[in-house]
């Protein structure tokens, strides 16, 4: 079966307490890695905001918002490196219905 591109969005929140340089690695990491395995429609970047509720004793994040494609094989991938990566507080990856 062919494995054909989808449309997907993630929002990822980055540690607030990091430094500047950090905060944007960790953002130019997420769309390169995207960009490497699909195509980025759009990076969205929201900055530091209040959490709903606090994480790790932290009241802010700094949220990322990246509109992709990409073949669904990748997506477990995705969640993965996100789970593992330092810095990265929470993560989510919904496919976008159109």
């Amino acid at each position: 079966m062919e494995n054909t591109n989808k449309s997907y969005e993630t929002l990822f929140v980055v540690n607030a307490t990091l430094s500047e340089e950090a905060i944007k690695s960790v953002v130019e990491k997420f769309t390169a890695l995207i960009a490497a395995n699909g195509e980025v429609t759009s990076v969205n970047e929201w900055g530091k905001r209040r959490l709903a509720y606090p994480i790790d004793d932290m009241n802010e994040g700094y949220y990322v918002l990246v509109d992709f494609e990409a073949p669904t094989s990748f997506i477990a991938e995705l969640e993965r490196i996100f789970g593992i990566t330092e810095g990265i507080m929470r993560s989510i990856v919904k496919r976008k219905h159109v």
